[in-house]
C-alpha cells in the first residue's frame, strides 16, 4: 500500500482500532489514540523502519485500511484484544513475544475472580475459567486499563469471601480493597452471590466490547429498581453509566501517543544518552552512551566530532541527534536523556518530531556544582526509571569528558 492512498481513506483523528488488510486477509491490528496520526506513522519512512522489517513488510503487501471509531483509549484497547483474539492476524504475532502477552481470566466460582495472567503461565492455571478476554500484548497498558476498569465495575481478586472468613473464625473482615472501593463486598458480606454475577455479566460485556449493549442493560436495571424503590441501588447503576460515558484514561493517553513510554513491554528498555562537552567553543564534541535492558552496551557507544564550533549547547545537540537519526541501521531507543534544561529538550522533541519518531525525552538539570538537581519530562517515566536515568547521565558525562581531554591531548 502506498502513502498516496491513504488520503481517499479519511482516517478520523479520533481513538479507535485499525486493520491492514490484503484483499479480505486481516494481516494486523493496532489501536490508538489518534487514528489518523498512527496509521499515517506506518507510511513514515523513520518510523517504519524503527517498527522492523515484520511490519516494514505487512504494510508493502497491505492494500487497504480499514478502522473502527471507540469513545476512548480504554475502549480501544479492549476491541483491540477483541479482534486479535477473534481473527488471529499473522503479523500480531511474534514467536519471540507472545508468551509474554498478558490475558484476563474471570474464574468459576460463587464469587469469581478476575485476574491478570501471562501467556506462559496459562497451562499452570489451575481454578477453573469462566471467561477470557485478550491477548494484550503490552503489560503497561493493561496495568492502567485495568485500575480505570475495577472503578467502574469494582470486583474480587485475592480476597477470602464472607462465608469462608465465616468457617475461619474472622466474620465480616473486609479487605483493603472492599475499604477504597475496588471490591464490592464479598469479603464483608456486602455483596450476594447473584448481586455480584450480575455485575461479572457486565463486566463481561465490557470486555467483549460490547459498550452499547452493556449501557442498555444498567440502564434498564437502572429503570428496574427505581421501580423498586430501591434508590440506593439505581444511584449505583447511575454512577457506572455516568462513568462509561466518562472515561477518563489520560495515563493510557500518554502511553498510546509514545508507544515507547511503556518501556518494560519488549526485551530490555534501551536508554539512550547525549552530552556535548567543550571549554569555550573550542575541540567540541558529542557523545551517545547506551544503557540496554539495565546493562551499559559499551559496545554502542558513539562519538561525534562537532563541525560547529562555538558556544552553543544546543545547537550542539541539534547536530549530534540529526546526525545519529541518520544512522537507522542503529536500533532507536525507547527513551532519551539530555544533559541541560528545558531547551535542550525541546530541541531533542523538535528533532524527534521531524523524523516522525514519538520517543520520550527526560532532562537532566544540574546545580551550580554540576550535579543532578531535577529532572524534567514524563513524571511516570521519572518514577520508574529515575536510577537508570541518573546512572546513564553520569555515564555520558564521564563519557564526553573522556573523549574531548583525547582530543586536545592529540592537538598538543
Amino acid at each position: 500500500m502506498k502513502s498516496q492512498e491513504l488520503t481517499k481513506l479519511k482516517v478520523p483523528d479520533v481513538p479507535g482500532v485499525y486493520l491492514f488488510k490484503e484483499g479480505r486477509r486481516i494481516l494486523y491490528i493496532g489501536k490508538a489514540t489518534s487514528l489518523k496520526s498512527r496509521v499515517q506513522s506506518y507510511f513514515n519512512k523513520n518510523t517504519v523502519e524503527a517498527r522492523g522489517p515484520r511490519i516494514l513488510r505487512m504494510v508493502e503487501i497491505s492494500n487497504t485500511v480499514e478502522f473502527q471509531k471507540t469513545d476512548s483509549v480504554l475502549e480501544a484497547l479492549i476491541l483491540e484484544a477483541e479482534l486479535i483474539k477473534r481473527y488471529q492476524p499473522p503479523y500480531n504475532v511474534d514467536a519471540k513475544d507472545d508468551k509474554s502477552w498478558n490475558y484476563v481470566l474471570i474464574t468459576k466460582e460463587d464469587f469469581p475472580r478476575v485476574l491478570t495472567v501471562r501467556a506462559k503461565d496459562l497451562p499452570f492455571f489451575e481454578i477453573p475459567v469462566q471467561f477470557q478476554a485478550g491477548p494484550f500484548p503490552h503489560s503497561a497498558e493493561l496495568k492502567s486499563a485495568m485500575k480505570i476498569i475495577r472503578k467502574i465495575f469494582p470486583y474480587r481478586d485475592t480476597c477470602v469471601p464472607f462465608k469462608e472468613q465465616a468457617l475461619r473464625q474472622a466474620q465480616g473482615k473486609s479487605c483493603f480493597n472492599a475499604q477504597i472501593g475496588l471490591c464490592p463486598g464479598v469479603c464483608d458480606g456486602r455483596i450476594r452471590v447473584r448481586e455480584y454475577a450480575r455485575s461479572i455479566r457486565h463486566l463481561k460485556l465490557f470486555f467483549k466490547g460490547k459498550k452499547s449493549e452493556l449501557t442498555r442493560v444498567l440502564t434498564s436495571e437502572m429503570k428496574s429498581v427505581v421501580r423498586e424503590k430501591n434508590f440506593e441501588e439505581a444511584a449505583r447503576l447511575r454512577d457506572q453509566l455516568f462513568a462509561l460515558s466518562h472515561i477518563r484514561d489520560v495515563a493510557m493517553i500518554k502511553a498510546d501517543q509514545n508507544p515507547s513510554a511503556t518501556l518494560g513491554a519488549t526485551h530490555g528498555a534501551r536508554i539512550e544518552a547525549y552530552d556535548i562537552s567543550h571549554i569555550s567553543g573550542t575541540s567540541a564534541v558529542g557523545v551517545m552512551v547506551v544503557l540496554q535492558g539495565g546493562l551499559l552496551a559499551k559496545g554502542e557507544y558513539r562519538k561525534f566530532k562537532l563541525r560547529m564550533q562555538k558556544n552553543d549547547d544546543t545547537g550542539a545537540l541539534r547536530e549530534v541527534l540529526t546526525r545519529r537519526l541518520t544512522h537507522r541501521e542503529w536500533h532507536y531507543p525507547s527513551l532519551i536523556v539530555v544533559d541541560g534544561g528545558l531547551g535542550q529538550k525541546n530541541v531533542a522533541e523538535e528533532i524527534l518530531k521531524k523524523a516522525g519518531l514519538t520517543i520520550p525525552v527526560i532532562a537532566v538539570t544540574k546545580n551550580e556544582r554540576h550535579k543532578p538537581d531535577h529532572l524534567i519530562g514524563d513524571a511516570l517515566l521519572i518514577r520508574d526509571y529515575h536510577d537508570d536515568i541518573l546512572a546513564i547521565n553520569a555515564e555520558v558525562h564521564r563519557f564526553a569528558i573522556a573523549y574531548h581531554r583525547y582530543l586536545r591531548e592529540k592537538i598538543k
